[in-house]
């Protein structure tokens, strides 16, 4: 993709295309965002325009790339060897300063194939502290013709020694967060379940297991996606040790893919829970963010107090700050299932 295929962001996309054609690019980008795809997507942009072979120009500068020659399919098939990207290990779930350490030796070699040296690093809120403290340096200072780029979803796990040393662009949607369709269409069903008759034991049990089997779903959908697009697919004859990398990025990638998009799914369910909490205090329509669902709202409202509501909110809140650590996700979602007052 280009940046002339991300239409909803081009204040941002301006901002970068202006610091390409006066040739004023920050050192080190944090790109924030709703979507870790669109974030990776608008990186991938950006690396394929400051190496792109036939790229899009304004005056003498490129400010977009044909997204076709050689070197921008390079780039998008993971393959370049001027472009790497980091992403948390999978039994960790986090960056380590192992892999940060063979980053920095990477960006530190000089370019093989291309005019910059591009490192990204996707879901850059994973660092631990080690590798936080082993890259400052490097990302206070990277080497000349280089850019370090890191995106997250979560800026505020970010350290201030990171926020600090970098040029921050938001690439948020316009009003308030969007949630995906499907989201929206599971929380229909759920949210229609919630609203039945008061939930026992029993009851609580078969919601958390219609919750269980949407995430097991979600992992299969974004498995099979990243599979697809992952090099293993079209290099069946790559070197063994060049196979077993791309298996740990894959690996790696659905893992961080499968939690993002388990958050988005809990911060939907977060936000029906407040249109729960705002129909006890009696406010209007205008403020809720499903005003499609409020008869299981309203259901929901009926029976509940404010202050139970209210504590409702404490609840997916600790739960969703309990996912974020190496907490059984099953054993965590049990637990704060049954604390809802519904």
């Amino acid at each position: 993709m280009a940046f002339a295929d991300f239409p909803a962001q081009q204040q941002a996309v301006a901002l970068l295309q202006r610091s390409l054609e006066r040739g004023r690019l920050a050192h080190a980008y944090l790109f924030t965002g709703d979507s870790l795809d669109e974030l990776e997507g608008m990186a991938l942009a950006l690396a394929k325009t400051l190496n792109c072979q036939q790229p899009r120009r304004a005056g003498r500068a490129a400010v977009d790339c044909c997204d076709e020659c050689l070197a921008c399919r390079k780039i998008d098939h993971a393959n370049h060897a001027d472009v790497q990207w980091l992403r948390p290990e999978m039994r960790s779930r986090q960056i380590s300063v192992d892999q940060i350490r063979e980053l920095i030796h990477t960006v530190n070699l000089k370019p093989t194939e291309a005019e910059w040296k591009v490192a990204a690093i996707a879901s850059a809120d994973r660092l631990t502290p080690q590798a936080t403290n082993a890259f400052l340096k490097t990302l206070e200072e990277p080497p000349s013709r280089s850019i370090l780029i890191l995106l997250t979803t979560e800026p505020q796990q970010l350290l201030e020694t990171i926020l600090s040393r970098c040029l921050r662009l938001n690439f948020a949607g316009g009003a308030g967060h969007q949630f995906a369709p499907q989201h929206v269409a599971w929380l229909q069903e759920f949210g229609a379940q919630l609203a039945g008759p008061k939930q026992n034991l029993l009851g609580r049990y078969r919601v958390l297991g219609q919750l269980l089997a949407r995430l097991a779903a979600l992992k299969d959908e974004i498995k099979e996606t990243l599979t697809a697009r992952s090099p293993l697919q079209r290099y069946a004859d790559a070197d063994p040790k060049l196979q077993e990398k791309w298996e740990e990025e894959l690996d790696a990638a659905i893992e961080a893919e499968y939690r993002r998009q388990r958050a988005d799914l809990l911060l939907a369910l977060h936000w029906w829970l407040r249109d729960v909490w705002l129909g006890r205090l009696g406010t209007g329509t205008e403020l809720l963010a499903f005003p499609e669902l409020r008869e299981a709202v309203a259901a929901v409202t009926a029976r509940v107090t404010a202050a139970e509501a209210l504590e409702n909110l404490r609840v997916i809140e600790q739960t969703q700050r309990l996912l974020r650590t190496n907490v059984q996700e099953a054993l965590a979602l049990e637990v704060g299932l049954l604390k809802l007052r519904l």
